[in-house]
């Protein structure tokens, strides 16, 4: 069984299990067969991994099943972060899978897919799978073999290599796994640095008793603050359920931006390659087009999502790129997201700045900004038409990625989600009073009567 709206833009997710499931076993065995079609994998190898959550185990099998019975050999890494999967594919040259539903609730799971070298799959290839899941394919002989392997190691030893890790103080962080795979990788990647760790949640538990695995909301990163506090850390890394984004708490237990963030890191990655390409969104705040200016770099714009993201990173041989959301990507780590390289970069500039978190925040240009709001729609694409028309002469207009209505001093953004039914809205301004305006007047547009 698999219900047409499993299949996403990017990816597969969906309900698994419980009253109304959207997918299953045999399901992920005739999407596996559609991959190893689609990819061509007769005869080759792909990389396999999986995240923590319930049954992620069997419908990874079922799916490695799928694939060898077209001739696909399987090397199964076992339990991943996802950014652990892009860096076995980058490491192998191999293309990847990795069964995870990112920061969605329990109930659901799905598929990440990249080329190999952790290349992003292209929406040609995403649809050839969806139509081939449908198809009864007759299996091919000589049936695939299967292997496993551990690569963690390799994966630790790899971030260490791209921070400048020597000469910090030694500091005191938190760190909330969210019971998601940043509870697995971290032990591996902070042990052996002079690094004190106060962990939350760090068991791997699918069903994430202590908060939702989506740091973007801001009651899932209550605990972080308070742990900083309480604790006199320096600072708190958050993770989402696959371990790809990663959120930073600064010593006062406030927020970083991500865009702060972004800023941050591509100021430090453009003195090691003056004049470099930096990618963003349209929704990153202007902080970062600033930052990176002064610094000398140059600035790329891709729409939302780690497949557009990592098509514009190789497409400019960006340096780096950050998301709104907290998805960071490197040039050195194949230009794939990687959220735990992001953390040892925010430990690697306290510790060798001597500085605080907030005070290199501080420094940098501020704009207020409304975060992100959702809206659950009926009909999303009618509502943005309807903002548009309202802001329609007073600012420059582009869809892009959304709608964009921007002008020197504020810009609003009203966008579809690629993986839940949900209107985002994101304002920023110079002034907050403007950024409550602006905000309460596209709000009003897209929840009236609906």
């Amino acid at each position: 069984m698999i219900e047409p709206q499993v299949f996403k833009a990017n990816d597969i997710r969906g309900l698994v299990g419980g009253d109304h499931p959207e997918w299953d076993l045999d399901g992920a065995r005739a999407i596996g067969a559609a991959f190893a079609v689609a990819f061509d994998l007769a005869g080759r190898e792909f990389v396999l991994g999986r995240d923590m959550r319930a049954g992620g185990r069997e419908l990874s099998l079922a799916f490695a099943d799928g694939a060898m019975g077209q001739g696909a050999d399987v090397l199964d890494i076992g339990l991943a972060s996802t950014d652990g999967v892009w860096f076995a594919s980058g490491h192998t040259h191999l293309p990847a899978v990795q069964f995870t539903a990112s920061h969605n609730p329990a109930t659901y799971n799905g598929v990440k897919f990249c080329l190999p070298d952790a290349a992003p799959i292209t929406p040609e290839l995403m649809l050839r799978i969806r139509e081939l899941s449908y198809v009864e394919l007759p299996e091919r002989e000589p049936r695939g073999q299967y292997r496993t392997a551990d690569l963690l190691p390799d994966y630790v030893a790899h971030l260490h290599s791209l921070v400048p890790l020597g000469g910090m103080r030694r500091l005191k962080v938190v760190v909330d796994a969210g019971n998601g795979m940043g509870g697995f990788t971290t032990p591996a990647v902070l042990g052996p640095l002079d690094v004190d760790v106060v962990g939350l949640f760090m068991d791997l538990d699918g069903s994430f008793p202590n908060h939702q695995p989506n740091p973007l909301e801001p009651a899932n990163l209550v605990d972080a603050q308070r742990a900083v506090v309480e604790h006199g850390a320096d600072l708190a890394l958050v993770f989402d359920g696959d371990a790809d984004r990663c959120f930073i708490i600064d010593e006062r237990g406030e927020v970083v931006s991500p865009s702060v963030v972004t800023a941050l890191i591509a100021r430090q990655e453009l003195v090691r390659e003056p004049g470099g390409t930096i990618v963003v969104n349209t929704i990153t705040s202007r902080t970062v087009a600033e930052v990176v200016a002064a610094a000398g770099g140059r600035i790329a714009v891709s729409a939302v999502g780690h497949t557009r993201m990592k098509a514009v990173m190789a497409a400019h041989h960006a340096i780096f790129g950050g998301e709104h959301s907290a998805h960071y990507y490197f040039r050195d780590f194949w230009g794939a997201d990687t959220g735990m390289l992001a953390g040892l970069h925010a430990l690697a500039l306290v510790g060798r700045s001597g500085r605080p978190m907030s005070e290199l925040a501080a420094e940098l240009p501020r704009y207020a900004a409304s975060g992100e709001i959702n809206s659950t729609l009926a009909d999303p694409r009618a509502a943005m038409t309807e903002v548009a028309e309202a802001f329609a002469g007073r600012g420059e207009v582009s869809w892009v990625d959304g709608l964009l209505v921007s002008t020197p001093d504020w810009w609003v953004s009203v966008r579809e989600s690629n993986t839940e039914p949900l209107l985002r809205l994101n304002v920023e301004a110079r002034d907050p009073g403007v950024v409550a305006a602006l905000r309460d007047e596209a709000l009003a547009i897209i929840r009236k009567d609906r």
